[in-house]
């Protein structure tokens, strides 16, 4: 393996980690209706247990309203209870055609809990980029050994992993800041 290739393997697992940090803030309920809020609600549907979006349409229509629109509409109650039980603190509106699921208002409490959870995801998105650097780091060591790499090669591809790791982290930070500002100018 050449240092290039380590130092891509490395880059590739960061922009994972970056992505999976992006899909876990916009599953955090903000105070404003946005249809990822539903992403991990599962509704039971003939037998087994399937993602909402595979059983009906959700829609955002106003800023503090979603609506769900079943595919097959004697899915409503299941969609319904999928709903009541998912665990966001939605309550849904069953009005035989269509599932209205207001959202509320959050207080100021419940802003700083959501903004504390924010600041655990960008945490736990950090302590995986850094797994990625010490394992970029631990291979290019071995590299001398097992690749024939000089110690200049072994240094170059050590600083160009702490550069990734810096700027990673970097959006890792950004992304936690706009997420906190949403939340908490709401």
């Amino acid at each position: 393996m050449d240092r290039n290739a380590l130092v891509n393997k490395v880059k590739e697992g960061m922009e994972k980690t970056i992505v999976s940090l992006q899909g876990d803030l916009t599953k955090i309920r903000t105070g404003r209706a946005s249809t990822n809020i539903l992403d991990g609600v599962r509704v039971e549907s003939y037998g087994s247990h399937v993602p909402l979006n595979q059983v009906a349409t959700v829609a955002a229509p106003e800023p503090r309203l979603l609506t769900v629109n079943p595919f097959d509409k004697s899915q409503l109650t299941a969609i319904e209870k999928a709903i009541l039980t998912s665990g966001l603190g939605l309550t849904p509106n069953n009005d035989g055609k269509i599932i209205r699921v207001p959202i509320p208002a959050l207080s100021e409490e419940r802003r700083k809990e959501i903004a504390k959870q924010v600041k655990k995801a960008g945490e736990d998105a950090k302590v995986t980029i850094r797994h990625h650097r010490q394992e970029g780091n631990n291979k290019s060591k071995t590299a001398p050994k097992d690749h024939s790499w000089s110690e200049d090669e072994v240094k170059r591809a050590n600083d160009d992993i702490q550069k990734l790791t810096d700027s990673h982290t970097k959006k890792v930070d950004e992304l936690c800041a706009a997420k906190e500002k949403e939340v908490l100018t709401m």
